[in-house]
């Protein structure tokens, strides 16, 4: 580890902090707010999109049932949509490079995997997609996968922080608004820029057919083309994670400069530790938020010095051809170097993106270990855009609980008391995760259609396996890339982790948002425990790592630490 590779991490931190504040603003306006932003501007095309969902008594506002309906309504009828641009591909529009059709099981596993904003790809982009799959199947899906997320998010939040309605009314607000305003306000504009400065720094943006060169050694090279920039942006901002390129952001027409790579690792982070703002001024304190923006950075810092250190070490398998000071290159970009590749590596898991620039699988033992853990945490450090914010209030619920236990009284948050309803789907989420995890990673290793797609043997072909289990349930995307996912078996299989991943995992969110939303208000007193300080925050952290360790550790044992141990002892896999 070197000051230059810690100065690279501190300021990316700084600048995820300053944007925290004055961009949650921004989105508590959007959603909370009377007058949402640049009214004669966007209020009309909001409003002619709105008349396109129903208008009326479609846009009223919504009890968790409803928004919950509306939801999985949506999402199934876009990934049809996604879907059938796939199969068809072939007889549709902008394919210069003549693409077949894209298969069945793999169309699926695409269309699954870009509805829940996971982009997991068993593909390679540039040589399997037409520039209108790219665009109007998966460009589309990243937008609004992004923006159904922050609205889950908001309706757990208003479930917390809002009072009864008028003759007990229990909503959440609407599903069709949110989705139309986290697209056009917050979205649409960011994206606009962001293209606009990724194609300044070289980044692609055309629609002309793949150019073929002639290198100085006579040898004939297909240098593909095609709208990167514009998926690029929103590939980061919704922290979706599929790249134009099969090699993602460490290609660099997807990420050319070391600019291009602080900007886009930023934008990982910038909404979803934003939302944490949006939230504390959602319940009228914002202590509350930056309580739950503590808890996060504290396991962010965590899991990138672990990353750092580990990858700062000699790579067991090449040690005698490396210099020690250089850590483990292998499988990095040398413009990026350990330092920033460990850093991209923590923060696309922490945040669930999946977009990388390096590839995991080849990092060391312990270095692999850390991105992980940080999807089996549970979307929580930062998290997914909106997921990272829904998921840490279910931890929050858990954490109150906890406390209510150790003091004796009925656990309340934010003056509403947690009782066994909310304690019961809280663990329904908790165990819906390592339910499909553990259980598919446990179908995979017995049978011979999981094991013939193995790059590697051992505990690290365990570790492929149930990395991708792990990166499909959590909704991530990136991947032990030593497993080859694109056969039947694994299509299908990480489809159904993926959907499985996204909407069961949902639905008990919203329940709770609709349990909380009708309770009565009850006055702090003498033994309410303040969630807003640093003794919440250490408890929080603390019910985190200990419900992720306690489920996922013996199965990391097998993995990633066995493995360590073994290459100390000199057997690598």
């Amino acid at each position: 580890m070197t000051l230059i590779g810690w100065s690279q991490i501190l300021l990316f931190f700084a600048l995820v902090l300053a944007l925290t504040k004055p961009l949650g603003s921004y989105l508590f306006r959007v959603f909370e707010a009377p007058h949402q932003p640049l009214p004669k501007v966007l209020g009309p095309v909001e409003r002619f999109l709105l008349r396109l969902c129903g208008g009326g008594e479609a846009l009223r506002e919504q009890t968790w049932g409803r928004y919950a309906l509306a939801l999985l309504a949506f999402s199934l009828f876009s990934m049809l949509v996604t879907y059938g641009i796939l199969r068809l591909q072939h007889v549709l529009p902008l394919n210069p490079q003549g693409f077949p059709a894209v298969g069945p099981e793999l169309a699926f596993n695409t269309a699954a995997s870009f509805t829940t904003n996971t982009n997991w790809q068993s593909y390679a982009g540039e040589s399997t997609l037409s520039y209108l799959s790219q665009m109007a199947g998966l460009a589309w899906q990243n937008f609004v996968s992004a923006a159904a997320g922050m609205g889950v998010a908001l309706a757990l939040a208003r479930g917390f922080t809002r009072r009864p309605g008028p003759e007990g009314q229990k909503t959440l607000g609407n599903f069709w608004v949110d989705l139309v305003r986290g697209t056009l306000y917050v979205l649409l504009p960011l994206c606009v820029v962001y293209a606009l400065f990724l194609v300044s720094q070289g980044v692609l943006q055309n629609l002309a057919p793949y150019r073929e060169l002639t290198t100085l050694e006579g040898v004939k090279q297909t240098l593909a083309m095609g709208p990167v920039a514009s998926q690029e942006a929103i590939k980061m901002l919704g922290t979706n994670g599929g790249g134009f390129f099969n090699a993602n952001s460490a290609h660099p027409f997807e990420n050319p400069t070391p600019l291009t790579n602080l900007v886009q690792m930023l934008s990982i982070f910038a909404i979803p530790a934003a939302l944490t703002y949006t939230y504390g001024k959602m319940t009228g304190d914002t202590r509350q938020g930056w309580a739950l923006f503590a808890a996060m950075s504290l396991l962010f810092f965590a899991g990138v010095t672990a990353a750092y250190a580990a990858e700062s070490q000699a790579n067991p398998a090449v040690a005698a051809a490396q210099v020690a000071r250089e850590g483990n290159l292998e499988g990095k970009e040398t413009r990026f170097g350990v330092a920033a590749s460990a850093l991209f590596a923590t923060v696309t898991t922490d945040a669930s993106c999946g977009a990388v620039n390096s590839m995991h699988d080849s990092f060391t033992a312990l270095g692999g270990l850390v991105p992980l853990v940080n999807i089996q945490l549970g979307e929580v450090i930062f998290g997914g855009v909106g997921a990272g914010l829904y998921g840490i209030l279910v931890m929050v619920v858990l954490a109150v609980f906890i406390a209510g236990l150790m003091v004796g009284r009925t656990p309340e948050y934010l003056g509403k008391k947690i009782e066994a309803r909310e304690m019961t789907l809280a663990m329904l989420y908790v165990l819906i995760f390592p339910l499909v995890i553990l259980g598919l990673s446990a179908v995979a290793v017995v049978l011979p259609q999981g094991l013939s797609s193995l790059g590697n043997a051992g505990p690290h072909g365990l570790s492929e396996i149930l990395y991708a289990y792990t990166s499909g349930t959590g909704n991530n995307g990136s991947a032990f890339a030593g497993l080859n996912a694109n056969t039947p078996f694994w299509n299908i299989t990480l489809g159904v982790a993926m959907l499985a991943g996204r909407f069961l995992m949902i639905l008990p969110v919203l329940a709770i948002a609709g349990s909380m939303v009708g309770k009565k208000v009850v006055a702090p007193g003498p033994g309410t425990f303040p969630t807003h300080g640093a003794l919440f925050t250490g408890l929080l952290v603390s019910v985190v790592v200990i419900v992720g360790a306690l489920t996922f550790f013996p199965a990391l044992s097998l993995g990633p630490i066995v493995e360590h141990s073994l290459g100390q002892a000199g057997k690598v896999f």
